[in-house]
């Protein structure tokens, strides 16, 4: 008798003892990936009294730090990698040393903080023992870490040197990591790249070393961090917060006499200064991010590109940005032509530039915000106006929002009178950006809960749910059904806000943020439907049917069961842990009913 629950799950058309053999493969190669335990011949073998191998710490926070410095031959050039095995590919590099140094225009005397993101270069192998993969499944959906791209984080100094031929120095300390931790690496190199422009390089190492040193970031862990003669203390957000709470790091235990500097976000940019000469227009600003239209900010330094395009695309936590997005863009990335290209439509993208050659280069863009430069908290600049986009000509046009968009939703007025209000009254930019996160959350909140509440009802009943047969499939999405649902149960349950909320889902459904937020709804319920189906499956008196079953299906049975497990464990499928530990028994029982010789076989393929 076949098992049709769990013909989906056993490795094709291998018999049940090559099968034996393959499955303890697998294990093997997943306990060595839990374990860290795979290392690189370049490897050092320091640290292990931690169970780590030497720089495993390191890893788990940052890929690589780099030195870029000036070289009149050769123009911008990498001088230090460290640690000294840290791989990055020649495309890698070059993109890392053009987005290091702000454009000759921009003018950046003195230090300038900022960040960037680029493509990892295709065929870059994984390395196995990536601690990031373990936590990941406990982050906000926001905070998970996209594999196919590296943050960089640049301290850039340039000042004047009459001893140099240039007349300048200049140099960047830039952090190269997978955690998209803004506020939190810029804190770092605000500690140690000052001091580390005057000592160089063993400065360098030695901060390194404190950062192998480091607990791994693990969600929800509040954390202290030594690192060159100061204790940071910070706590990774988890995805069972509540959405626009901050779990702030409190000051007053005990024993927190050593603690240097506290943390309140690991990731938030100061939402109020960034959309402060265009809040005005942020809920349009939050429906052309949230549809995925292609942006681009204009700004007078990399400083103020990447921080408002980090804002734009928090404005619609808790939902992720699904499309690529640029905080600083330059002539010189490996994008360049594929995003400028005029052969297409351009794509689902936004960039933060500031070479005035891209007031040319991307004229044909739909939307298009021109900024000045960021005031100090306190000071409000003129709120710039929505613009036509014919009237762009140079990077020296007045600011505003070039677009021809037209909004769907009225505009909110109370909250352009509370911002407003909070101005006159000199509220300080850390509260103005409370409230302005918070009306960001209400609304995509107002948004989204219909989207779920639709898509949880696409979900199988669990009666359905059979031990011999495979978990039943999810109902599919059908747009016409869930606009039906709208009438009754739509936005306006949670919302002031009026306008065509129909028109603003159908163009949604066609954008890649619902194309990514879906998939995601759709894997974790199918996991759910997955765990479901062993929780049947432990409910079963599994020794009995093996009774009236033969050997060999009785063999296929346990090597099925054990494939359920792996899957279980790998996939991180929501499974309480009894139910593991009932299967693992049922497992354990039906291998000792069987002969000697077929529980040898079966025992050594371990996991039971």
């Amino acid at each position: 008798m076949a098992l049709p629950g769990l013909a989906g799950s056993g490795p094709g058309s291998l018999g049940p003892l090559d099968e034996a053999v393959a499955v303890d493969e697998e294990r093997k190669a997943s306990a060595l990936v839990a374990a860290g335990a795979v290392s690189e011949e370049d490897e050092e073998e320091e640290g292990r009294g931690r169970g780590l191998l030497r720089w495993d710490g390191f890893s788990a926070w940052l890929h690589c730090v780099c030195v870029v410095g000036f070289d009149l031959e050769l123009g911008q050039a990498v001088e230090v990698i460290y640690p000294q095995h840290s791989k990055l590919t020649d495309k890698e590099k070059t993109n890392i040393c053009y987005l290091s140094f702000p454009d000759s225009n921009s003018g950046c005397l003195g230090d300038t903080q900022f960040c960037f993101r680029f493509r990892q270069s295709s065929g870059r192998r994984v390395s196995l023992h990536c601690l990031l993969d373990q936590f990941d499944k406990d982050l906000p959906v926001y905070l998970k870490k996209d594999p196919a791209y590296f943050y960089g984080y640049v301290y850039f100094r340039q000042v004047r040197d009459k001893t140099l031929k240039r007349g300048y120095f200049q140099k960047s300390l830039v952090l190269i990591s997978k955690l998209p931790y803004i506020h939190f690496f810029h804190t770092v190199l605000k500690q140690i790249a000052p001091e580390y422009f005057e000592k160089n390089e063993p400065y360098l190492e030695a901060a390194c070393n404190d950062v192998d040193q480091w607990p791994a970031p693990v969600p929800g862990k509040t954390l202290h961090l030594p690192i060159m003669g100061i204790v940071m203390k910070v706590r990774i957000p988890t995805c069972h917060d509540k959405p626009g709470t901050t779990q702030l790091v409190q000051s007053t235990q005990q024993g927190d006499t050593h603690i240097s500097v506290i943390l309140p976000t690991v990731h938030e940019v100061d939402l109020f200064r960034c959309f402060c000469p265009v809040f005005l227009h942020s809920q349009m600003l939050w429906e052309l991010v949230l549809l995925g239209e292609p942006l681009v900010v204009m700004a007078p330094s990399p400083s103020e590109s990447s921080e408002t395009v980090l804002a734009l695309v928090s404005c619609i936590s808790p939902l992720k940005y699904f499309s690529d997005f640029r905080p600083y863009f330059t002539i010189h990335d490996s994008e360049f032509k594929e995003y400028t290209t005029r052969t297409q439509a351009p794509p689902s993208v936004i960039l933060g530039v500031t070479n005035p050659f891209f007031a040319k280069t991307l004229q044909h863009w739909p939307h298009i915000i021109r900024i000045g430069d960021l005031k100090p908290a306190g000071e409000i600049p003129k709120q710039v106006k929505v613009k036509k986009l014919k009237n762009l000509k140079t990077l020296d046009s007045k600011p505003g929002v070039y677009t021809s968009y037209k909004p769907y939703l009225n505009r909110d007025e109370e909250i352009i009178k509370q911002l407003q209000k909070g101005v006159q009254q000199k509220r300080p930019s850390e509260a103005q950006s409370v409230i302005l996160r918070r009306y960001f959350l209400e609304l995509t909140q107002s948004f989204i809960i219909p989207l779920e509440r639709y898509v949880a009802s696409l979900m199988p009943l669990q009666k359905s749910i059979s031990p011999w047969k495979s978990p039943p499939q999810l109902r599919q999405f059908l747009p016409e059904e869930f606009m039906k649902t709208l009438e009754k149960t739509g936005p306006q349950l949670t919302s002031r806000i009026k306008g065509d909320w129909i028109g603003l889902y159908r163009h949604f459904l066609k954008s890649p943020n619902f194309d990514g937020w879906f998939k995601t709804r759709r894997k974790e319920m199918t996991q759910k439907l997955e765990a479901l189906h062993l929780e049947a499956l432990c409910e079963e008196d599994l020794l009995l049917w093996t009774q009236k079953h033969t050997e060999v299906e009785t063999v296929d049975l346990v090597l099925k069961l054990k494939n359920k497990l792996l899957q279980a464990d790998r996939e991180h499928l929501p499974v309480k842990p009894d139910t593991m530990e009932k299967l693992r028994t049922h497992i354990d029982a039906i291998i000792l009913a069987l002969p000697e010789d077929l529980q040898g076989i079966l025992l050594k393929t371990g996991m039971t």
